[in-house]
């Protein structure tokens, strides 16, 4: 079975989307992920939704190497979230070819962010994109009986949850739970490996999320016990990012590594050819 492989926004470590995309193409990844909104408070990604001129580089680059965007990142719902101000960003990534949102819930309270996120994903979907929930324990929707009970409610084509594997196993999911989420409710998956023990407040694991992530097999997380339970046929973000290591042995030595290390833990515990 060939699988599909996106380098996630995260895992390119700084580098500018159009840089990105040539390293990624380089590498042998098939898709790639573009973030267009801030990810939190001092996040400033790279202007593609407003400098013309970056986002028509980026479309030619997308052009020239034949990769496609899998996601765009991100859409964070809080309890001011006002969906209309996000169709820029939806005819942006549109017109890049996107298929995903990372969605990130705030919001507490679960009845309304419950409306908020149906809405969203009929807004997106008439953009042809889908609403892929991320649970992060640190947020309002903090594992996967949260993002399911979202997903499920809003019982839209658009409605998905996104698994990383960091994020699971800092929250208090079960292997068990992964291996029941329906294939229809899972676009792609996130993989990297984390250090193990951890500091589990959540401005160290948001920290630790953004800048220190480990290539799969160098850290503490059961990787092979996730993988077995994911769907045989699950496209595969690799998202590592570690600025520490980067300092060491440069982007491009990172990125490799942990496409490489992905194919194998792939290979070995999900089957196909990586």
């Amino acid at each position: 079975m060939s699988r599909s492989y996106s380098m996630a926004y995260l895992t390119a470590n700084g580098l500018d989307p159009v840089a990105a995309t040539e390293l990624a193409a380089d590498l042998g990844f098939d898709q790639i992920s573009y973030r267009l909104l801030p990810a939190g408070p001092g996040d400033k990604p790279p202007p593609i939704l407003t400098d013309d001129d970056l986002f028509m580089r980026v479309k030619s680059a997308l052009a020239d190497t034949g990769l496609t965007m899998s996601d765009a990142e991100m859409i964070r719902l809080d309890a001011d979230t006002e969906l209309e101000r996000f169709k820029p960003f939806l005819e942006r990534i549109q017109a890049l070819g996107a298929r995903h949102i990372l969605v990130a819930g705030d919001d507490t309270n679960r009845a309304r962010i419950t409306e908020t996120y149906g809405r969203l994903c009929e807004m997106v979907w008439d953009h042809g994109l889908t609403a892929d929930l991320e649970f992060m324990p640190w947020t309002g929707i903090r594992n996967i009986a949260d993002a399911r009970e979202l997903v499920e409610a809003a019982s839209h084509p658009a409605a998905a949850i996104l698994f990383d594997c960091l994020h699971f196993d800092r929250s208090d999911s079960t292997l068990d739970e992964i291996a029941a989420i329906p294939r229809e409710l899972m676009n792609y998956v996130q993989i990297c490996d984390g250090p193990v023990p951890y500091d589990p407040s959540g401005v160290a694991m948001m920290t630790l999320g953004r800048t220190a992530r480990l290539v799969p097999g160098e850290g503490g997380i059961d990787l092979a016990s996730i993988v077995t339970r994911l769907p045989a046929d699950i496209p595969i973000s690799v998202e590592v990012t570690n600025m520490q290591i980067v300092q060491k042995t440069g982007v491009r030595a990172l990125v490799q590594k942990s496409l490489v290390a992905t194919k194998l833990l792939v290979a070995d515990h999900l089957g196909g050819d990586g």
